[in-house]
C-alpha cells in the first residue's frame, strides 16, 4: 500500500493505492475453476465432521497469508506531514479495511465450498468403485453358470449316445438281485424315452394344434372419411351385388314367362325331374354347370346366356378433385341410399320378429297351424313321398300360381295367403303410431261427448272431427281465429316444421320465426313456436286466393340441390315470404300448390273468416 499526494488547485488530495497480492489472486483463479454441481450444504454430508482435519490446511501452500500490520503502524504511516490526520484519509482507510474483510470472507466461503466438493467427489468415487466390483463379480458368475450348463448338456448328450449305441446285454447269472432290478429300471426308462420321442416326432405337430391359447383381440383401424374412398366403395358394392341381382332378375323373368319358350322348357324339365324324384340332383347339376361356364368365361371364352338382356351402364371416370358442393351432394346421396337400404332391412327384421312374438295373433295363428300340419305329415308320411309333394308344389307355385297372382293383382289380394300375411305384419313404428292413436282416442275429453250430443243431424262425422282438431296450444280454429269448419288437410295433420323468413322486417326477432306450417281448404297457416297465448300476433294466416306467386326457393345458394324452402308472394308484402328449412319441402309444395290451383279453378268463394 502506497500513500501518494496530489496537488490540484492548491488542495492536497491523498490517494491510497492497494497492491494486490499474488497469492490471493492465484487462489481466486483456482477457486473460480471449481464448479459446484448442485446446491449442497453441510447438512447433505453428515459424516463431514469425521473427515481428517488436515484437509482444512491443504490450500495453505498456495496462499500464504501474511500477518497484518498493527493499527499503530498504520496510523503512523498514514499521518500527513503536518502531523494531524484528515477525515478523508480516515474514511478511505475504513473503506479499504471493509473491502479487505469482505474479500477474506468470500475467500473463506470458496474454501468451504471446495472442501464440500472434495468430500462429495470422494464419496462418489467410493460408490463407483463398489459398483464396478459388483458388476464384475456378477459377470464372472454368469460366465461360470453358462459354462456349467454347457458341460451338463454335453455330458447328457454323451450318455444318451452311449446308451443308444451299446446293445442291451443279457443279465448275468452271478449278479445280485439288486443289480438286476436297477438294470431293468434303466432299460425300461430307455425304452419309454424312445417311445416318447417316436410319438412326439410322429404326432407332436398335431398335438400342438390342439393347444389352447387365449384369443387375441385385434382392433381394426378405421379409415378417415374421404369422398374418393366413398365413391370407390359404392362402385365396389354395386359391382359385387350385380351377379346376385342378375340371378334374381332371371328367376323373376322365368316365373313371369318373359320368354314363353324358355319358361315352357324349364317347366317341363323341372316337373319331369320332380315326378321321378330328381329335383335335388337336377339343382346340384345346374350349380355344377354354372361353375363350369364361369371357368370357361374366366379362361377367355365369350359365353353370355340370360333370359333378360343385360343393360350395360356407362362407367363414369372417377374424378380426382371434387368441389365442396360435389362432395356434399355425394355424401347426401350416399346417406339417402343407406337410409333407404337400412329402412328396408329393418322392416323385414321387425316383421319377422313380430310374426314370431304374437304381435298380430291372426297372422301368427296361421303360421302355428301350418307348422303343426307339417310336423304331423312328416311323422306319418315317408320322406320320399314328402319330397315328391314338395317338389310338385314348388314347381306349380313358381311357374303357374305366381304368374297368375302377378298378372291379376285383385286375385292376389284375395287368395295369396303368404302375401297377405306378410303385408299385414306391422313394423315397430307402425305399432307405435297405432298405440298413440289408441291412447289419444281413449284420453279424449268428456266435453267432446257433450258437444257431439248437441250436433245437428245434418252434420257428418268428418266435419265434427275437423272441428275438434287441435294443436299443441289449443283448438286449431281458435289459434288462428278461423271458422270451425277450417281444419288442416290430411297430408299435414301434424304440420310441417319450418322457419318463416319475413324479409320486410328488420328486427332479428321478427325476421326469422320457427314454427309449424298448416294448409286448410282456404288458408295457409303458420303457428309460431314462440307464441305463448292461444291467439298470438306472431302467427301468420294467408288466404290461398291472395297468393300471387308460389315457387320453390333455395335459401343458401352455397349448398347443393334445389333448396329446402318455399317462396310465397302476396299483395300485402313487398318481398315474398319464405318458409325455409323444410325437410319435406317437395311434399309441402305439392300440397300447397294443388290446393291453390283447386281454389283458383273453382268459382265458389272462400269461406269467410274473422281476422
Amino acid at each position: 500500500m502506497k500513500l501518494c499526494y496530489d496537488l490540484r488547485a492548491g488542495v492536497a488530495v491523498r490517494h491510497v493505492k492497494v497492491k494486490p497480492r499474488c497469492a490471493v489472486l492465484t487462489m481466486l483463479k483456482r477457486l473460480d475453476k471449481i464448479r459446484f454441481r448442485g446446491p449442497r450444504t453441510r447438512d447433505d454430508f453428515p459424516d463431514l465432521a469425521e473427515s481428517p482435519p488436515a484437509s482444512d490446511n491443504e490450500c495453505s501452500d498456495d496462499m500464504l497469508i501474511k500477518p497484518r500490520a498493527a493499527p499503530r503502524d498504520t496510523e503512523e504511516l498514514l499521518r500527513d506531514p503536518a502531523g494531524s490526520g484528515s477525515p478523508t484519509m480516515a474514511a478511505a482507510i475504513q473503506d479499504f479495511q471493509r473491502l479487505e474483510s469482505d474479500r477474506l470472507n468470500e475467500v473463506k466461503g470458496h474454501l468451504e465450498i471446495a472442501l464440500l466438493e472434495k468430500h462429495f467427489l470422494q464419496e462418489e468415487l467410493r460408490k463407483l468403485r463398489e459398483e464396478t466390483n459388483v458388476d464384475s463379480l456378477r459377470q464372472e458368475l454368469e460366465r461360470e453358470r453358462s459354462k456349467r450348463i454347457d458341460l451338463e448338456q454335453k455330458m447328457s448328450e454323451v450318455l444318451k449316445s452311449r446308451l443308444e449305441d451299446s446293445p442291451p446285454q443279457p443279465p448275468r447269472k452271478q449278479q445280485s438281485p439288486s443289480n438286476n432290478g436297477t438294470a431293468e429300471k434303466q432299460q425300461k426308462e430307455v425304452w419309454s424315452s424312445r417311445l416318447q420321442k417316436w410319438l412326439y416326432e410322429r404326432f407332436g405337430v398335431y398335438i400342438e394344434d390342439f393347444r389352447f391359447q387365449p384369443e387375441e383381440s385385434t382392433v381394426e383401424a378405421e379409415e378417415p372419411l374421404s369422398a374418393k374412398r366413398l365413391t370407390e366403395n359404392m362402385r365396389r358394392l354395386k359391382r359385387g351385388a350385380r351377379p346376385v341381382t342378375n340371378f334374381l332378375r332371371n328367376l323373376s323373368a322365368l316365373s313371369n314367362w318373359h320368354s314363353v319358350y324358355t319358361s315352357a322348357i324349364a317347366f317341363i324339365i323341372y316337373m319331369n325331374a320332380a315326378w321321378h324324384g330328381w329335383a335335388i340332383p337336377m339343382l346340384l347339376f345346374l350349380a355344377i354347370l354354372r361353375l363350369s361356364l364361369n371357368y370357361l368365361i374366366a379362361r377367355g371364352w365369350r359365353i353370355q346366356w340370360s333370359i333378360v338382356p343385360e343393360v350395360s351402364e356407362p362407367m363414369e371416370p372417377p374424378k380426382e378433385d371434387l368441389t365442396v358442393s360435389e362432395k356434399f351432394q355425394l355424401v347426401l346421396d350416399v346417406a339417402q341410399k343407406a337410409q333407404n337400404l337400412f329402412g328396408k332391412m329393418a322392416d323385414v327384421l321387425e316383421k319377422i320378429k313380430n310374426l314370431f312374438m304374437w304381435v298380430q295373433p291372426e297372422s301368427t295363428r296361421k303360421l302355428y297351424i301350418c307348422l303343426w300340419v307339417a310336423f304331423i305329415t312328416s311323422c306319418v308320411l315317408p320322406y320320399k313321398l314328402m319330397g315328391f309333394m314338395m317338389g310338385l308344389y314348388a314347381g306349380i307355385k313358381f311357374f303357374i300360381i305366381d304368374f297368375l297372382f302377378k298378372s291379376c293383382p285383385k286375385l292376389r289380394d284375395k287368395y295369396d295367403t303368404p302375401y297377405i300375411v306378410w303385408n299385414s305384419l306391422p313394423t315397430d313404428p307402425q305399432l307405435k303410431e297405432r298405440t298413440n292413436a289408441t291412447v289419444s282416442r281413449r284420453v279424449q275429453p268428456v266435453a267432446s261427448r257433450g258437444s257431439l250430443a248437441a250436433v245437428p243431424c245434418g252434420v257428418s262425422r268428418e266435419e265434427e272431427a275437423g272441428r275438434s282438431h287441435s294443436t299443441k296450444k289449443g283448438a286449431f280454429h281458435e289459434i288462428f281465429n278461423l271458422a270451425e269448419s277450417e281444419r288442416p288437410l290430411a297430408v299435414c295433420e301434424n304440420g310441417w316444421r319450418c322457419c318463416l323468413i319475413n324479409r320486410d322486417r328488420k328486427m332479428p326477432t321478427d325476421y326469422i320465426r320457427n314454427g309449424m306450417l298448416y294448409v286448410t281448404e282456404n288458408y295457409l297457416c303458420f303457428e309460431s313456436s314462440s307464441s305463448r297465448s292461444g291467439s298470438s300476433k306472431k302467427n301468420k294466416v294467408i288466404k290461398l286466393v291472395d297468393i300471387t306467386d308460389i315457387q320453390k326457393y333455395k335459401v343458401l345458394s352455397v349448398l347443393p340441390g334445389s333448396g329446402m324452402g318455399i317462396s310465397i308472394a302476396t299483395p300485402s308484402t313487398q318481398k315474398p315470404l319464405v318458409f325455409g328449412a323444410m325437410i319435406h319441402r317437395d311434399e309441402a309444395f305439392e300440397a300447397i300448390f294443388t290446393q291453390y290451383m283447386k281454389i283458383m279453378t273453382t268459382t265458389k268463394p272462400p269461406a269467410s273468416a274473422e281476422l
